[in-house]
């Protein structure tokens, strides 16, 4: 192992530490969860945007709660609603009678932690009140473009049950998204333990482990994490083979409409930065890119009718995918 590797090794491992110690603080809180804690760890370590699915009643908002209080930085919750203005999340201008001019008053999307709660409730227009903001990390309010301060990171949830009262995201939104989280029912332990927690009149607070600069010399080292290039490449042929299919003897491409698009694989090499890191490597294996793979992908890959006629999911076509490219 040369010089360069092993100090990257060194520094990934220090914060390796901070970061396990605020994983374990929202253990104290959710249970069973602990895959989804990692992956939202790793979206804010390098710097990226969460979507989280799940049906009604699995803690999603309290996960995500629990999260922003372990950081010590400004949180807004936003409860989407089919009544909500994009004013609303930006904010607007109102006249100031004192000093006969307009001033801005800003919205909550000015803060480092947004939790965007069933994000489908409100409709298109609302949603895209997030665009900007996602990508660019600035907000125009009438002709005023103001920068949003950083660390800053999106965190919305969604029922995949309720489709009265709610509007499908158009996929230039889902796209700004760098994972697409999937959580299921607890074990039937897991499921033990979340009753005695929570019907015996005991309350868990946990700590402010992070500060915002910490998080910012986090995204910034993910930055540095040596990355192979035969790593590249791999990221490039699973990412190919979304386009591509028959190129690489599989046989899904008449389930393929749309493959995914090059933010696909920036994601795949910055999430599996930060997946190195919270295992203190300082180098991307390729286990780690097989680990967010799915995360990174399945809101990227548009299917056509026949997959959904014969209920092919994204999924399934990632593993296919992941089990056919040549592993480095």
């Amino acid at each position: 192992m040369n010089k360069e590797i092993s100090e990257l090794n060194k520094k990934a491992e220090k914060f390796s530490e901070k970061i396990l110690k605020v994983h374990s603080e929202v253990s104290k809180v959710i249970v069973g969860q602990d895959d989804v804690v990692e992956k939202l760890l790793i979206a804010l370590i390098a710097n990226g945007h969460v979507l989280v699915e799940g049906v009604p009643g699995l803690a999603k908002t309290l996960m995500i709660k629990t999260l922003s209080e372990c950081i010590n930085s400004d949180f807004s919750r936003l409860q989407f609603t089919p009544d909500l203005l994009p004013a609303d999340i930006t904010g607007t201008k109102i006249y100031d009678h004192k000093n006969t001019s307009f001033k801005t008053m800003k919205g909550p999307i000015f803060s480092n932690f947004i939790l965007a709660d069933e994000i489908n409730r409100a409709p298109p227009k609302v949603q895209s009140a997030l665009l900007e903001a996602m990508q660019e990390k600035q907000v125009s309010i009438q002709g005023d473009t103001i920068k949003i301060a950083e660390p800053f990171i999106v965190i919305a949830t969604q029922n995949p049950v309720e489709s009265e009262g709610t509007y499908k995201l158009p996929e230039a939104q889902v796209d700004r998204f760098m994972f697409k989280l999937m959580i299921g029912y607890p074990s039937k332990a897991d499921e033990i333990e979340i009753i005695e927690r929570f019907t015996e009149g005991i309350t868990y607070s946990v700590s402010k482990l992070l500060t915002s600069k910490q998080i910012l010399e986090m995204q910034k080292f993910n930055q540095k994490i040596y990355a192979d290039k035969k790593i590249k490449e791999y990221v490039a042929e699973i990412i190919d083979a979304t386009r591509n299919p028959e190129t690489y003897g599989l046989d899904i491409g008449d389930f393929i409409e749309f493959g995914a698009s090059p933010r696909a694989s920036l994601w795949l090499i910055l999430s599996a930065k930060a997946r190195a890191m919270i295992n203190g490597r300082g180098y991307v294996k390729p286990e780690d890119i097989q680990s967010v793979a799915h995360d990174v992908l399945r809101h990227r890959i548009l299917l056509t009718y026949e997959a959904e006629a014969e209920q092919k999911t994204s999924d399934e076509i990632i593993t296919e995918i992941i089990e056919k490219i040549v592993v480095p």
